[in-house]
């Protein structure tokens, strides 16, 4: 039974998919019209079909520099969903440390990551590790944020009933208080997904000569416009392709959800 209803919620996000996809094609070919209608200089806005030529014709040169930026964009936006939810579980289940580590959260959470970004060069060199640090801080906020609320958040009449049932403080954690915290900590997640693309060329833009955020400097040092929002389109649809797979993650997971209901008509399985 959970098996088709998940079934049923994937083909409806993939259905949603090609809406969205279909939306974006008239956004083109609107963007391309208004280029040519007002003939645009290339170098000011040049016409979707001229970026496309672009990203054609440097396949190699992008799919290399997309490559080098996925490694600690994938990295850092997976170290930062680990840590945040184990530090959300530690801050949302002892007051102690909610007032240790809480306003020290915060804290970090206000100091700009971009100022920092030049300080990780000096600590850690010019390699991976100082990009992954970044996309780390950017996208590690919203995950705790929306974790420690989430735990927090469980009827207390629902806790009530299940120790009246006799289950233990571990039972109740795994089947109580997790179904409850996913679908609020899954949003935190996909934010901070969208966050980790930002993140990575951000942190390119410091200290790099490869990747996307290289060919961004690259292309506006040279007036190279086609090059510039072809950099912008690969960077857009990695950040895309993350946060498509956290989507179906979420589907898979907590497709009982009205959240998944309104986009499959999934009637909860329990």
């Amino acid at each position: 039974m959970t098996t088709n209803l998940t079934t049923r919620g994937l083909l409806a996000r993939l259905s949603g998919g090609f809406q969205i996809a279909a939306t974006v094609a008239a956004f083109m070919l609107l963007w391309e019209a208004a280029a040519r209608i007002f003939s645009l200089p290339s170098y000011i806005l040049p016409p979707p079909s001229e970026i496309i030529a672009e990203l054609i014709k440097r396949r190699g040169q992008y799919a290399y520099a997309a490559s080098f930026t996925l490694r600690p964009m994938l990295l850092g936006f997976a170290v930062a969903v680990a840590v945040g939810i184990a530090l959300a579980l530690v801050v949302a289940f002892s007051r102690t440390m909610e007032k240790t580590i809480y306003p020290l959260l915060v804290f970090f959470q206000i100091v700009p990551k971009i100022a920092v970004a030049p300080l990780f060069i000096i600590w850690f060199g010019f390699g991976l590790l100082p990009k992954v640090l970044l996309v780390f801080l950017l996208s590690f906020f919203p995950v705790v944020v929306s974790a420690i609320t989430a735990f927090r958040s469980v009827d207390p009449d629902i806790m009530d009933l299940a120790r009246s049932t006799g289950a233990g403080r571990w039972r109740i954690f795994v089947r109580v208080q997790v179904p409850h915290a996913l679908p609020m900590l899954f949003t935190g997640i996909k934010v901070a997904a969208a966050l980790s693309a930002t993140a990575a060329v951000v942190a390119e833009f410091v200290a790099s000569d490869r990747g996307l955020g290289y060919l961004l400097l690259e292309a506006n040092g040279n007036l190279n416009t086609g090059m510039a929002f072809g950099s912008v389109f690969v960077l857009t649809a990695l950040g895309f392709a993350l946060y498509a797979a956290v989507e179906i993650a979420e589907q898979v997971l907590i497709p009982w959800h009205v959240s998944q209901r309104a986009h499959g008509d999934v009637t909860n399985p329990i």
